[in-house]
């Protein structure tokens, strides 16, 4: 990226206030061997981003999730609230019970995430305690796997605007509302961050002042309907390309410069891909993101 577009990069990431402020967060030893990975969420984590994140990390990676639609941590937590469309999504050999997998010590990594609206999903579903559940069970089972949380974002018709939006949402509530107290409790082993959303809109800002090859707006990021309506949330395969680098970045400590760029969904069919270009500009900035947040656990 031109210097400049760097420098306004790191402008529009959050300087880390309020309820995180009081905590130094550990920084974390890069991993020497694959990863076995638990994705426990909805629609925006989905399958074809842990897929695409597996072919990112190569041989001996390994995942499994159980997932739904606009779950939220309670939902997955307490049986009798029952979890939208659990019979699509959930099918073998990734699905496994999330209380079962939590519980069993066999991960290398636990990435957690919440519904949106995110609001919402603290004033009403319970997402703090929730999310302290969650964290304990994966602690108590072992005292080396990692718990990340999977940052995400709003629509893009949302009336405080997509962008806005998310600058404002990752302190205030993904790591305030949401993560504060289990950070409080566990000031030496937190639950850490996978900014999704952050590399969303810094993607999305670098399309718009013309520094991604062949990214004008940031609608390109997200999917259409079958009807050929935008999607105002679910990520296109371009998206999803974005969200599988940031995974990988934290999740293994390195620069994401490099990796391929023309990759398989889950169902084994071609996803559309950025240019050989588009797709190093998109790892440069994935990268510039997750190192200018020390809640990723990942060193400068």
């Amino acid at each position: 990226m031109r210097r400049r577009g760097f420098l306004a990069l790191l402008t529009l990431l959050p300087a880390f206030g309020t309820a995180t402020s009081a905590v130094t967060t550990p920084m974390l030893t890069p991993p020497q061997a694959p990863l076995n990975v638990f994705h426990m969420g909805h629609s925006l984590v989905g399958q074809d981003m842990p897929h695409m994140l597996a072919q990112l990390a190569g041989n001996g990676h390994s995942w499994n999730s159980q997932l739904g639609s606009g779950t939220s941590l309670k939902q997955h937590w307490e049986p009798e609230e029952g979890i939208l469309d659990f019979d699509k999504v959930n099918h073998p050999p990734t699905y496994r019970d999330a209380h079962e997998a939590l519980g069993s010590g066999d991960y290398d990594a636990v990435v957690l995430t919440e519904m949106v609206e995110l609001r919402d999903a603290v004033r009403y579903h319970g997402s703090a305690k929730y999310l302290r559940k969650w964290g304990s069970l994966v602690r108590e089972a072992s005292p080396d796997t990692r718990i990340y949380l999977y940052e995400t974002w709003h629509r893009l018709d949302d009336p405080a605007g997509w962008l806005d939006r998310v600058d404002a949402d990752l302190d205030r509530l993904w790591l305030g509302k949401l993560a504060g107290s289990d950070t409080r409790r566990n000031p030496k082993r937190p639950i850490y961050l996978i900014p999704g959303g952050q590399v969303m809109a810094a993607v999305a800002r670098a399309a718009e002042e013309g520094q991604v090859d062949g990214l004008t707006k940031r609608e390109q990021l997200f999917a259409l309907e079958p009807s050929g309506k935008q999607d105002m949330i679910h990520f296109s395969d371009l998206g999803a390309y974005a969200v599988a680098l940031t995974h990988f970045a934290v999740l293994y400590h390195r620069s994401p410069a490099g990796l391929p760029h023309q990759l398989a969904r889950a169902d084994g069919s071609k996803a559309n891909a950025m240019s050989a270009m588009a797709a190093r500009q998109v790892q440069d900035i994935v990268w510039q993101v997750v190192t200018a947040l020390p809640r990723t656990g990942v060193a400068r």
